[in-house]
């Protein structure tokens, strides 16, 4: 039975820092005092003139190029109720001016991982023009495993706005005099004894010591997914973990170490054995790889007696570190303490990472059978690697090559200040890359101007930085760019090649033939400010759609907008052709309300779920269909779908539903081959990764994933194209529907 221990937290009036709502409080530069600012390319900082109350409001002014900036302010979550409430003034000046900009106020409500799960910045009503003083509010339900709640003011695009005297309430009361809130803690939330470090030292490994780390590494994963006590929430795994390893570390014989593995289990209470059916196991699409179970080389008959009892006993289908995503069906990892003070976390930690990521990855990534490799040989392969990983990059870098083993472009450290810093560049150059024809291709520029002071040209070619061939940089970041295939790797290499450490780099480049040397000036964030779309298609910046010729029309889905779709396929009922442009992402989700134009009800994907009760297992979804009968303005023309190694995760997703058109045409190359919602997690110094959580498959069974969506005329942009400032594969669409193929 679950263990839960009842804490009154402090009472929300004990709340640590005065809160500066009302912008009363000012620090030496003139900005308000404990609010965090987000974007800095707009002037953010308290006005004694415009102001609603008081001396001062906060003003946010746009400066230049396109961008949005907020403020923030964090409160934790120690108080209880059902609704929370944020109201404040605002004021505007020429605000919304543009599609899509705003200003007005936000508010967004984590639990304790750092997950949102509340989310309001007023972006179907956002104010617009100039508007003197009015109060608006945001209303959020609480939820129970609310950690903390973010509040503050924005401003999109270009405009000023003011804020001021703003308030946060919780069923109508002031948050800091709301009911103290009653936390219902599980057993394993109680164990902090390793929460500041694990005690575990280690230097060179021996290759005993490498062979009783990666048993522990699977006993461990398996009882922490596997043992009911456990998933009921009565165990902290992390600390459990440090519990039992120096016993297992320094074990000299198989015995020895299942000997310290069975005392340990023994804490853990006993397990019935129960007769548990195959039935669902065997009508599995992937099955839980646990043949490790029965190696005797690895484990005594006794262990494996009990790891066994373990398997076969009954589990509810609630665990305490995983759930399962209502109504889609990926992971939600939970529970899992970032430990994000330790920057550098201490050796014990640092394998918990290792075993953290391997464990979700064994047992819950719906892609593990495309690997490439035996998963079971990349732990041992990385533990001596995270032993030594001591310091904060060094263990960024031993994280980020193990993420990639899995070949799954949602899997990276996402937004991680000392990868990018320390390993990456603080100095960013204007010059936007694509590898064409393999080479390193100058397309344009993320700055007009700066690019034009670059003495670069669009089809000038990389050859080297700073001396060093663009093939062997290739090759040394090759392990640090997780990618689900080569295109997309490159993609992302493209990005950040020219990125540095310092103000300049020497480039040899190809000019036409003409080998060159020029010196590129780099800058840093802050000094200016880059677009970081990369524009070399010939789509509208101001549509998502328009007519290409009278008789073709053009869709853009990067800024789709589903409230414009019937106007738009009025426009486009009598076309000849249809080109759907996914080398973006999509702004909005628009399968089924565009695809009801352009298909009668047909499958398009079905989907691998993985289990609770039975971790590692993997089983089909049912087929999804996309279209409608009896539409108006249904499409009758010819479509045609353009993808490259943009077209990622939601956009491939959308490809396979719209290529059921009669007659469609996917035209492109190899896109980036992940696809299925993504499931977050941290791992300890606050690395943030994800994975993809479900399998998704064409209604056939095909995969998508580390393949890519599939491409009816394959086709690449060239260097020649590109010098000429023309769209390739949009000419391409184009003829094929002048064609009629």
């Amino acid at each position: 039975m679950k263990f839960l221990l009842l804490i009154c937290l402090f009472p929300a009036f004990l709340y640590a820092q005065t809160p500066n709502l009302d912008f009363e409080q000012r620090s030496l530069d003139n900005s308000p005092k404990g609010w965090t600012r987000f974007g800095n390319n707009y002037l953010f900082s308290l006005d004694s003139t415009n102001r609603h109350t008081g001396r001062y409001a906060l003003r946010i002014a746009y400066i230049n190029d396109k961008g949005f900036s907020a403020a923030d302010w964090r409160i934790p979550a120690t108080f209880a109720g059902k609704k929370l409430t944020l109201k404040g003034f605002v004021k505007t000046e020429n605000t919304g001016l543009d599609a899509d900009t705003y200003a007005g106020l936000w508010m967004r409500i984590d639990d304790q991982s750092g997950n949102a799960i509340g989310f309001d910045n007023m972006q179907s009503r956002g104010i617009k023009g100039t508007n003197d003083w009015n109060e608006y509010s945001i209303t959020l339900a609480l939820p129970d495993e609310a950690a903390s709640i973010h509040i503050g003011g924005l401003l999109i695009g270009k405009g000023t706005a003011w804020f001021d005297d703003f308030s946060l309430s919780v069923d109508g009361i002031p948050f800091n005099k709301a009911p103290a809130k009653i936390v219902k803690l599980a057993k394993a939330q109680t164990d902090t004894t390793f929460n500041k470090g694990s005690d575990i030292e280690l230097g060179k490994l021996t290759n005993e010591q490498i062979d009783n780390l990666t048993v522990l590494g699977k006993v461990w994963g398996f009882v922490k997914y596997y043992h009911p006590a456990v998933t009921q929430g009565n165990h902290n795994m992390d600390a459990e973990l440090f519990r039992v390893m120096p016993a297992v570390l320094n074990a000299t014989s198989v015995k020895q170490r299942s000997d310290a593995l069975l005392n340990w289990l023994n804490t853990f209470g006993p397990v019935r054995e129960d007769e548990v059916s195959q039935k669902d196991i065997d009508k599995g699409v992937h099955k839980p790889d646990l043949s490790w179970l029965s190696d005797t080389k690895l484990l005594t008959p006794a262990l494996q007696s009990r790891l066994s009892t373990i398997r076969l006993t009954k589990r509810s289908g609630k665990s305490y570190y995983v759930s399962m995503a209502p109504q889609v069906g990926n992971p939600v990892f939970e529970h899992e303490n970032p430990y994000r003070r330790m920057k550098s976390p201490d050796a014990g930690f640092r394998l918990l990472s290792l075993y953290r990521f391997w464990n979700v990855i064994q047992y819950f990534f719906p892609y593990k059978h495309l690997i490439g490799e035996d998963w079971n040989q990349v732990l041992p392969a990385f533990i001596p690697k995270f032993a030594v990983a001591n310091d904060s990059l060094t263990y960024r870098l031993a994280a980020l090559e193990l993420i990639g083993r899995i070949h799954d472009t949602h899997a990276n450290l996402w937004g991680d200040p000392i990868v990018r810093t320390k390993f990456k560049g603080t100095y960013y150059a204007p010059v936007q890359l694509r590898h064409i024809e393999n080479q390193f291709v100058v397309t344009g520029f993320y700055n007009d101007s700066l690019g034009k002071q670059s003495g670069l040209r669009r089809g000038d070619v990389v050859k080297a930085i700073d001396g060093i061939p663009t093939e062997t940089l290739v090759r040394q970041r090759t392990p640090y760019y997780p990618a689900s295939n080569e295109p997309t790797r490159l993609r992302d290499m493209c990005r950040e090649l020219l990125m540095g450490h310092a103000r300049t780099a020497t480039l040899d480049i190809d000019r036409a033939g003409k080998p060159l040397s020029i010196v590129l000036e780099r800058y840093q964030a802050g000094q200016a400010k880059f677009n970081e779309g990369i524009d070399y298609s010939s789509y509208p910046k101001d549509s998502c759609y328009q007519l290409l010729h009278p008789d073709i029309g053009y869709l853009f889905l990067g800024n789709i907008k589903a409230s414009k779709l019937p106007q738009i396929m009025d426009l486009f009922k009598n076309t000849k052709g249809l080109v759907i442009d996914l080398r973006c992402y999509p702004s909005e989700f628009v399968v089924f309300s565009l695809g009801k134009y352009l298909t009668q009800p047909t499958p398009f994907v079905k989907f691998t779920g993985g289990h609770i009760e039975t971790p590692g297992l993997f089983s089909w979804g049912p087929e999804l269909k996309v279209g409608e009968r009896n539409v108006t303005n249904a499409y009758k023309g010819k479509v045609i779908i353009l993808v490259n190694e943009l077209t990622q995760s939601s956009a491939e997703y959308h490809t396979m539903a719209f290529r059921t058109a009669p007659g469609a045409v996917v035209v492109g190359s190899t896109t980036a081959a992940a696809d299925g919602n993504i499931s977050p997690f941290e791992l300890p110094g606050g690395l943030r990764t994800m994975i993809s959580g479900i399998g998704v498959n064409y209604p056939d069974g095909r995969e998508t994933q580390r393949i890519g969506v599939g491409v009816d005329v394959e086709m690449h942009p060239t260097r020649k194209g590109i010098m000429d400032e023309r769209d390739e594969l949009l000419d391409k669409a184009i003829d094929l529907i002048r064609e009629g193929k």
